[in-house]
């Protein structure tokens, strides 16, 4: 099971998650760093997973401000060596490129990830996601209910190579992942390389996600609080 390590951005620091209430967030509280600067805990995640990829989840963006491209020039200056898969409310190809532009040197190691909460109609969908190597798209949901004008959800053919099972309310909720929708959209796809997001709360949980299709979870809360040995100490 790949870990990948996340952050959430807000005002230009870290916060902390949980059910996807963000305007509850505050800053986060970690086991494995002081502080919530960006570049501090982005490297004690990197540190305690051993991984070349961060999520990064831009929550000024994603509640309609500007994008925060300065924090992911600093990270990217920092990690020389990482992935930084982004959700930065994207809606077009377009979006995408101003951001990279405003970015800078290493931007190229910027991954879009397009949720189906910001993206409005199927030809959106088509425009953002041409190509199976294009982006990632992520399927959200919250307390049940898809997050999906575009109609994402009922599109397998649409989708990239790389699927993010969302399920919003168990971010950070300490609720265990939910294995039940991530095998819904296997079933939809069976092809799809699927990442999972949500409710993680140790190894045992990672394992689980793993034997029902998971290729690799997205995790924050389990790590801050020292639920997740680092790696190499059995993940799972």
């Amino acid at each position: 099971m790949l870990l990948i390590p996340v952050i959430d951005i807000m005002r230009g620091q870290v916060v902390r998650a949980k059910r996807g209430d963000r305007q509850q967030y505050r800053p986060i509280v970690s086991q494995l760093c002081s502080g919530s600067e960006p570049v501090e805990v982005a490297r004690a995640l990197a540190r305690h997973c051993r991984s070349a990829r961060l999520y990064l989840a831009d929550l000024d963006a994603l509640t309609g401000g500007p994008a925060q491209a300065g924090v992911l020039a600093d990270l990217l200056r920092a990690l020389p060596d990482t992935e930084i898969w982004v959700d930065a409310a994207f809606s077009s190809p377009a979006s995408v490129a101003a951001l990279r532009e405003r970015v800078g040197s290493g931007a190229e190691r910027l991954v879009p990830v397009f949720g189906s909460e910001s993206l409005a109609t199927r030809a959106e969908l088509e425009a953002c996601l041409p190509g199976p190597d294009a982006g990632l798209l992520s399927l959200d949901r919250r307390d049940g209910e898809r997050l999906d004008r575009a109609g994402c959800w009922e599109a397998p053919q649409c989708w990239p190579a790389r699927v993010i099972v969302m399920t919003l309310e168990r971010v950070g909720a300490d609720a265990g992942p939910d294995l039940d929708t991530l095998r819904e959209v296997q079933k939809r796809s069976p092809a799809t390389r699927l990442i999972g997001a949500g409710g993680v709360r140790d190894a045992t949980d990672l394992e689980r996600a793993e034997r029902a299709g998971a290729e690799a979870w997205l995790v924050a809360s389990a790590l801050h609080d020292g639920r997740l040995p680092p790696a190499g100490q059995n993940f799972g």
